[in-house]
């Protein structure tokens, strides 16, 4: 039996599951952009994603506000705030008011370890996506966005 290729087979599917592989090929290689930039601050992504959320909230966050905001969910954020907290990138405090709620905090060197990033990450996003021109850009978000509110 001849082998099909990829390619041959993508077009013989529906156009969900073609629109879905080419998303997710298309995320693996926008990943992939940025991955670069997080490894040379030995960042994995999902630690740059708690650091950005943790910057946007300079009062702290408690853990499960973080996994809420989170853009790729992680099954054990404590122990990833774990390890971010002996690299002294968060820190963690229990509320006075409540012993059980613990707040993370984003530390001097978690933002300078951002400051660091942010034109790099910039950078790759323009190389990556800025062939496509605003106009273009803010239909792919729609489209996006549109496509998430249907999963919720």
């Amino acid at each position: 039996m001849k082998d099909v290729s990829l390619k041959q087979r993508i077009k013989k599917s529906r156009p969900e599951e073609n629109a879905y592989l080419e998303l997710l090929r298309t995320a693996d290689l926008l990943s992939r952009g940025v991955a670069g930039a997080l490894k040379m601050a030995d960042l994995s992504p999902t630690q740059y994603n708690v650091l950005r959320i943790l910057r946007g909230a300079p009062e702290g966050l408690p853990c499960g506000e973080i996994a809420d905001r989170m853009i790729t969910r992680d099954s054990d954020i404590t122990r990833l705030l774990d390890r971010m907290e002996r690299r002294r990138l968060v820190s963690r405090s229990r509320q006075s008011t409540d012993r059980r709620t613990v707040i993370t905090r984003i530390t001097s060197p978690g933002i300078q370890a951002l400051a660091r990033l942010d034109l790099p990450v910039q950078q790759a996003h323009i190389r990556q996506l800025g062939h496509l021109g605003r106009k273009r850009l803010r239909i792919l978000i729609e489209l996006l966005r549109s496509c998430r509110r249907q999963m919720t």
